[in-house]
């Protein structure tokens, strides 16, 4: 299959023809062209790399922590609005459902499921972190034991792991992880500038959802937040201008080259206002955002086709906007192949309006997916 239009390589932009063949970018050539005249040429589509988001835990009405076929839900759910890999996200919760949940979730991860979104592994998102910082987690929080770790690793992939430094032999976790092929995020956490600092150079990578669920900056007690912004090559920020004001964004995106956009979305994204669950709490979706019952926020409905138009919305040049949806992500996990149009990689591919940005058509390995 060819496409034409305004092609978005790691170089930039060029006006010129992509080909796919057996689910791989075959051929791309074209003649480079600004983004200014990419933008004022909106009779050409615009075809952008498939987004990359880390940090899913629901869509289309399915939780990660349901089992059964929720993960194939969600993941056709966020192919629908441009994602064409994710991380399944769990909650913290006793061991036996989160096993439960890993196993699951396994077959899906083995063979990408028709229509969906490659899922790339498992994002362990607790039960490693702070009892204080708990967010809409639920209260089963606890200490690590290295063994049970690798033990739900061998049930499903599991790529990244947020946890609170600050915890009780967490500190002493990290090298292991990483030994085992993991990235480490702080989140979720109470930590002090210093005991965060102390996690990356144990070799934490990242931080989980950015000032949220995190000790904030004060110019005499920084905090986690302050670690990330004076330290971080990478971490994740929930650009739903909910979570995160667009002047933090804003300030995130020049002390962080590698920040990357997710979706911390619910089983609530894409779905009418109601009753959702989240792991064991039951959240609710009303004016665009999600929360507990006391107000407390609780992921989010953001998809990442919404947060690229975001991005563009607070000043970000396009390009840039896209490298957060995808490239970063892809970088961050070590995916030479993914979130980036060259000869060789996977065909993930979008075709968006350049006048609106909104979605035309999807392609996930060379499969096109309704738009």
């Amino acid at each position: 299959m060819q496409l034409e239009g305004h092609i978005l390589t790691p170089a930039g932009f060029v006006r010129g023809r992509l080909r796919m063949a057996e689910g791989r970018i075959a051929a791309l050539d074209g003649a480079a062209v600004s983004e200014a005249e990419v933008r004022a040429d909106a009779g050409k589509p615009l075809l952008l790399p498939g987004f990359i988001d880390l940090h899913v835990h629901g869509g289309g009405g399915a939780d990660t922590m349901e089992g059964g076929p929720a993960v194939t839900t969600l993941a056709r759910l966020h192919a629908q609005h441009g994602t064409t890999a994710l991380l399944a996200t769990t909650m913290t919760a006793p061991l036996g459902e989160i096993e439960a949940a890993l196993r699951a979730l396994a077959p899906a991860i083995a063979q990408r499921p028709p229509g969906a979104a490659r899922v790339l592994g498992v994002h362990l998102e607790g039960p490693y972190i702070s009892p204080d910082k708990l967010g809409a987690q639920p209260a089963f929080a606890r200490p690590p034991l290295l063994p049970e770790v690798l033990a739900l690793h061998a049930i499903a992939p599991i790529r990244l792991v947020t946890l609170a430094p600050e915890v009780a032999g967490n500190l002493a976790l990290i090298p292991a992880l990483v030994q085992a092929g993991m990235r480490v995020q702080i989140g979720h956490t109470a930590a002090t500038y210093e005991q965060a600092w102390a996690a990356l150079q144990q070799g934490a990578s990242g931080f989980t959802h950015l000032f949220n669920a995190m000790s904030p900056l004060h110019h005499r007690a920084p905090g986690v937040a302050g670690a990330a912004l004076a330290h971080a090559q990478h971490a994740e920020i929930i650009p739903d201008l909910l979570h995160v004001h667009p002047g933090a964004i804003r300030a995130a995106l020049r002390a962080i080259p590698g920040l990357f956009c997710v979706s911390d979305a619910t089983a609530a994204a894409g779905m009418p206002d109601g009753e959702y669950g989240l792991g064991r709490q039951t959240v609710i979706k009303c004016m665009g955002g999600v929360r507990l019952a006391d107000g407390t926020l609780a992921g989010s409905t953001l998809t990442l086709d919404q947060a690229l138009r975001n991005l563009v919305a607070i000043g970000l040049p396009l390009q840039e906007a896209s490298a957060r949806c995808s490239q970063h992500a892809a970088h961050y996990l070590g995916l030479a192949d993914r979130g980036r149009l060259q000869p060789g990689a996977w065909a993930d591919v979008l075709q968006l309006d350049a006048a609106t940005l909104q979605l035309q058509q999807v392609w996930a390995e060379g499969e096109a997916l309704q738009g």
